[in-house]
């Protein structure tokens, strides 16, 4: 049974490499391209197609029947290989080289700045444990694996399981610093990182307590 689901998945992968380099195909095309049956490759595409990595689309012919042709929608974009961190990498380097280590830190100051903007809406009217709650959902939408829970004392604990960003943080611990001044912004309160993937650490852990609220002193009467 292993062996079976072992080459479906890699009929799978041969689809979608051809509609990846060929473009918009036929289930014949498919089929010869692969030498199997149409019938094989059509049910491959159908699922391709139920998880929404393929699209079908009719083509009218000055004579016979409409062609469907199948292409990979952007979806299926993830599942090719991405190096969009040696880009970045690259250019945070010529920057560095160019005009110092100070200009890499302004653009990270810059990006904590934006995305302080554009979430600190989302945290507004809304109490500590919401705030952390919010936070982690930010994070997952941006594929850090986050999760959150509150501790028996009151504070909380937010740990990132992926890092998108962790070749570029490990070079530039500024993209560190700026995430955890963001966070202590975003949830007006005192947070504390003890863990680290940019480190060598398993996932990067957060602690989190509320800032003491300021105590006001009575006047003796």
């Amino acid at each position: 049974m292993a062996k079976k689901g072992q080459e479906s998945g890699s009929t799978r992968r041969m689809i979608m490499t051809l509609l990846k380099m060929k473009g918009p195909m036929t289930i014949g095309a498919l089929a010869e391209e692969l030498g199997i049956t149409e019938m094989g490759v059509r049910r491959h595409v159908l699922q391709l197609e139920q998880e929404s990595l393929a699209k079908t689309k009719v083509v009218r012919q000055a004579m016979g029947r409409p062609m469907h042709v199948y292409s990979l929608t952007e979806r299926a974009e993830d599942h090719f290989p991405k190096s969009y961190h040696n880009l970045a990498l690259e250019l945070l380097r010529e920057l560095d080289h160019g005009s110092g280590l100070d200009a890499v830190n302004v653009l990270f100051e810059g990006r904590r700045r934006r995305m302080l903007a554009q979430y600190t809406p989302m945290m507004q009217n809304r109490d500590l444990e919401q705030r952390v709650a919010e936070l982690s959902s930010i994070q997952n939408a941006g594929g850090y694996m986050a999760e959150w829970s509150k501790e028996e004392d009151g504070s909380y604990v937010m740990r990132e399981y992926n890092c998108p960003i962790r070749q570029v943080a490990t070079q530039y611990r500024k993209a560190c610093q700026c995430e955890q001044h963001l966070f202590e912004e975003l949830l007006d309160a005192k947070v504390t990182r003890s863990e680290c993937m940019a480190e060598g650490g398993q996932c990067c852990r957060y602690a989190i307590t509320p800032r003491k609220a300021e105590k006001t002193s009575e006047t003796p009467t």
